[in-house]
């Protein structure tokens, strides 16, 4: 099975992925690492502090993988199932901040949050029966990783459109 594990920077991709390996005994693809890694990328976008990510590239380096893969832009990825893991923009804003983000950094994705745009990129690419929504806001991540091995192991319904933030905008 091909799954992917995406959200806004700062949802809990990364831990709660680490644990679902774990439990699944499945390989993860952190992408931002391996993107870095293999240098991925066309160039660096220095008003925002990142890099331009080549899909083309990653996915002729991913291949036919199976697996898992995380990331925000993991939904950019051919997949079985797409897992979007969403965060309260106001507990986001603040988690991105602690970790050390700039202010606009954090008030970009706060916004991004409350305004759906992955949810929205994903269900656009992959249709609404193959996207799962995890509100993260109040869990730990051993109970987001317990939610997405249900989605891996077809004990969850898809959930695209059932966490809605556009009230912190």
């Amino acid at each position: 099975m091909r799954l992917v594990v995406t959200g806004t920077p700062g949802t809990g991709k990364t831990t709660a992925t680490d644990l679902v390996a774990d439990e699944l005994d499945a390989a993860v693809v952190h992408l931002n690492q391996l993107v870095k890694d293999e240098d991925l990328w066309t160039e660096r976008d220095e008003d925002r502090d990142t890099l331009v990510v080549d899909l083309d590239a990653v996915r002729d380096r991913l291949g036919a993988w199976d697996g898992i893969v995380e990331s925000h832009l993991a939904h950019h990825l051919d997949a079985d199932r797409v897992v979007v893991l969403r965060c309260r923009p106001d507990v986001l804003e603040d988690r991105l901040l602690e970790r050390g983000e700039s202010e606009a950094k954090a008030r970009e994705n706060r916004e991004s949050e409350a305004l759906d745009v992955i949810l929205g990129e994903a269900v656009e690419f992959h249709g609404e029966d193959a996207v799962y929504e995890i509100d993260t806001t109040d869990r730990d991540p051993q109970a987001v990783a317990d939610e997405i091995v249900a989605v891996a192991e077809d004990e969850r319904e898809p959930s695209a459109g059932t966490v809605d933030f556009i009230e912190y905008l």
